[in-house]
């Protein structure tokens, strides 16, 4: 499993990336962006977070150690998690068009979607990257999947309250009721 895990889930999650920095040349033009700070913020806990999972090895062996056997269904039911997470993205990503940008931004003539992944949980890409990164963690099967996991919850986490507010200020009332609709990463949760 070893092995399948090292070559399987570095393709799954490059190949996510390539399509994803295709989509990224069409989009509208930036009205506002968060500073380059707070992108750091955020870019590097993601970026620590796959490299503690996509790594062979890391340097503190207690985060190697395992938390159960290693075996096929966590590997499997790893890698579907982590498939459907990132499916999950794509579906958004598409949906959300010309909006989307990787920084919290607002665009020229931004829009407020609601409708596809949006009607589901506010944060669709977040919510399937938890989900990705959460698979990836299953089937890895050691501490370290725990602390990649915690890494991106908490990046996401600040990321959403940014872009809540900015929201809130570009959207007022149609916001707040979208809010009171629909959940911001979990269904019928939170």
């Amino acid at each position: 499993m070893t092995l399948l895990y090292h070559g399987l889930f570095p393709a799954v999650w490059c190949a996510w990336v390539v399509y994803w920095l295709v989509l990224s040349r069409r989009n509208k033009v930036v009205v506002r962006r968060e500073p380059l700070l707070s992108r750091v913020l955020h870019i590097g806990p993601l970026t620590i977070a796959a490299l503690l999972l996509l790594a062979p090895h890391v340097p503190l062996p207690f985060l190697g150690e395992r938390l159960w056997p290693i075996a096929a269904w966590p590997f499997w039911t790893g890698f579907a998690v982590t498939a459907g997470g990132l499916l999950f993205t794509v579906w958004a990503r598409r949906h959300i068009g010309g909006n989307w940008s990787g920084v919290v931004t607002i665009k020229e003539n931004h829009e407020l979607v609601t409708t596809g992944p949006y009607a589901i949980v506010r944060h669709p890409i977040y919510a399937g990257l938890l989900l990705a990164f959460a698979g990836s963690a299953v089937a890895r099967g050691e501490w370290r999947g725990i602390l990649a996991f915690a890494l991106v919850l908490a990046a996401l986490y600040r990321k959403l309250r940014m872009e809540e507010r900015w929201m809130r200020e570009q959207f007022g009332d149609a916001y707040q009721m979208y809010c009171r609709r629909v959940a911001a990463l979990v269904p019928f949760v939170c």
